[in-house]
């Protein structure tokens, strides 16, 4: 696995991660560890997103995920396809 692979499983598994607190939070509403959790989650799913677009270019289109060199979005292949 190399390490654009490596990247994305990451990234996929702390937006799992993120997702599951949001969704725990959604009934607990004034869990402060659970919001810190959340929290530190979310922020590092933005760091490895950013760590992933400086490398490899965008992950999402429509105005999400700023361009720093070129038009990438059409490079193939795109982050799916492999």
């Amino acid at each position: 696995m190399g390490d654009r692979h490596k990247l994305l499983r990451q990234i996929q598994e702390v937006e799992f991660a993120a997702i599951e607190w949001q969704l725990y939070l959604d009934t607990h509403l004034y869990d402060q560890r659970a919001l810190m959790e959340y929290n530190n989650y979310s922020n590092q799913l933005l760091m490895l997103k950013q760590q992933y677009e400086m490398l490899y270019g965008p992950l999402l289109n429509f105005g999400f995920s700023p361009n720093h060199c070129s038009w990438r979005w059409l490079d193939s292949p795109w982050p799916w396809e492999e």
